[in-house]
C-alpha cells in the first residue's frame, strides 16, 4: 500500500522548523513622559495584540520581530537586540488544522516612523495605549505583565 504525502501548511512548516516560536514586538512611544503602545488587531479573531511571527531567515530574533511590526503595522523605528521576556499562547490552527502552542519573544522597538500605507494595511487596525489600557486589552497574562513592568533602555539597539 502507498502512502500519500500530504502538503504541509506554512504554519505546520514553521512549527516543525522553530518548535513553535515566534518573535514579536513591543512598540511604544514616549509623549510627554508617558509610555504609549501600538496594539493591533490579529485578523481573524480581531483581538488586541503585539505584531509577531515566525522567524525569519537571515534575520536576528529582534530584525524578525521589527520585520513583523512593519508588515503587520507600518512601524518603523529602534529594535532592541535584547528581549524582555515571553510569553505563551495558542495558536488556532487554519482550516481544520489543529490549534499550535506558540511561545513568544518579545523585542522594545522605539517607534520613529508609521506609515499609512504597510503590507496588512487592509487586514488590521491599529491604536495607541496607555500601559494599563494595553495591558487590560490583550488576553494574555503573560504578556498583560510584560507591558506592565516595561521600561524603555537608554541603550536600545546595543
Amino acid at each position: 500500500m502507498s502512502k500519500i504525502k500530504l502538503k504541509k501548511s506554512s504554519l505546520e512548516e514553521a512549527t516543525e522548523t522553530d518548535g513553535g516560536t515566534q518573535y514579536g514586538a513591543l512598540c511604544y512611544r514616549e509623549r510627554k513622559g508617558v509610555i504609549q503602545f501600538l496594539m493591533i488587531t490579529s485578523r481573524r479573531t480581531k483581538r488586541w495584540v503585539i505584531p509577531k511571527g515566525w522567524s525569519i531567515e537571515g534575520l536576528s530574533p529582534a530584525d524578525s520581530a521589527a520585520q513583523e511590526a512593519w508588515e503587520e503595522a507600518g512601524v518603523r523605528g529602534t529594535v532592541d537586540s535584547k528581549d524582555i521576556g515571553l510569553y505563551s499562547y495558542i495558536k488556532e490552527g487554519e482550516k481544520g488544522a489543529p490549534d499550535v502552542p506558540c511561545t513568544t519573544w518579545v523585542y522594545p522597538l522605539r517607534v520613529t516612523t508609521l506609515k499609512g500605507d504597510y503590507p496588512e494595511k487592509s487586514e488590521r487596525r491599529r491604536k495607541w495605549m496607555g500601559r494599563k489600557k494595553a495591558a487590560d486589552a490583550v488576553w494574555e497574562p503573560e504578556l498583560a505583565k510584560l507591558i506592565r513592568r516595561f521600561e524603555p533602555a537608554d541603550d536600545i539597539g546595543a
